[in-house]
């Protein structure tokens, strides 16, 4: 699953060959990854954990299924998962947000906790039809090709396995676009570097969400690659969307 050479991809608002969209997320993560858990609480005033708990929810892992959580960072969503009797693990591209997870569940003391795979979303390292579920919060935008990490979703789970992505996606409330607009390029850059050092991996984030596929673009995206049942549930106006598929 290589891209030719004279593909290219945004990264943000610049576009950039295909073969270097990866390195360049690694680079952002890489970055941010010592006080992503921060950044989130005040980037979003805490709301993340309110649509991560609505996305959980709405998953319903049942007792001994098995899922993989994808571009899973550090551990929010796996963490969940397993206090639900779900066996998961955790795969993500950048190996320090891996470490990241890693200490986090050593510091919770979890046992079991998930099992930890770098992995790459389009090429993934899990066998055919082996996982009832596969989570992916707040990744898919960064994947350099997000249809072919579809379809590797739709050939690691089993038939009627389900997908479920929670991604920030297009605003709903027209009167506000442009405080969101505001508040997306001049403070959260700022608040990056103030907390981090690093504006320029939260001007990434901002663009990337405004690159990022809309609900029903991302839904037409699902049903391509073979999911069925497709649907998503807004949350916050738009500002975050649910999507969720089962494969056929």
């Amino acid at each position: 699953m290589t891209q030719a050479p004279d593909e290219t991809t945004h990264f943000g608002f610049r576009e950039v060959p295909a073969t270097a969209k990866a390195g360049l997320v690694r680079e952002v993560f890489d970055s941010v990854a010592g006080r992503y858990d921060l950044m989130n609480d005040l980037m979003s005033m805490g709301v993340h954990r309110i649509w991560k708990a609505a996305f959980v929810h709405q998953v319903a892992p049942r007792a001994g299924e098995r899922f993989v959580d994808l571009a899973g960072g550090t551990g929010d969503i796996a963490f969940a998962l397993i206090e639900r009797g779900a066996d998961v693990s955790v795969c993500d591209y950048n190996e320090q947000m891996v470490r990241r997870g890693r200490q986090r569940a050593t510091d919770k003391a979890l046992v079991p906790g998930p099992a930890w795979a770098v992995g790459d979303a389009m090429a993934l390292p899990f066998a055919p039809a082996s996982m009832d579920g596969i989570t992916i919060a707040f990744g898919l935008r960064n994947v350099t090709d997000p249809a072919k990490a579809l379809g590797e979703i739709r050939r690691v789970l089993k038939p009627g396995g389900r997908f479920h992505c929670l991604e920030f996606s297009r605003f709903a409330l027209p009167l506000f676009d442009r405080l969101y607009d505001t508040y997306s390029f001049e403070v959260l850059p700022r608040l990056g570097r103030w907390v981090t050092g690093d504006a320029d991996s939260y001007r990434y984030l901002a663009e990337s969400i405004r690159r990022f596929p809309s609900q029903e673009k991302l839904a037409a995206m699902m049903r391509e690659a073979g999911f069925g049942v497709v649907s998503h549930r807004n949350l916050s106006g738009g500002i975050a969307a649910i999507h969720r598929g089962w494969r056929t």
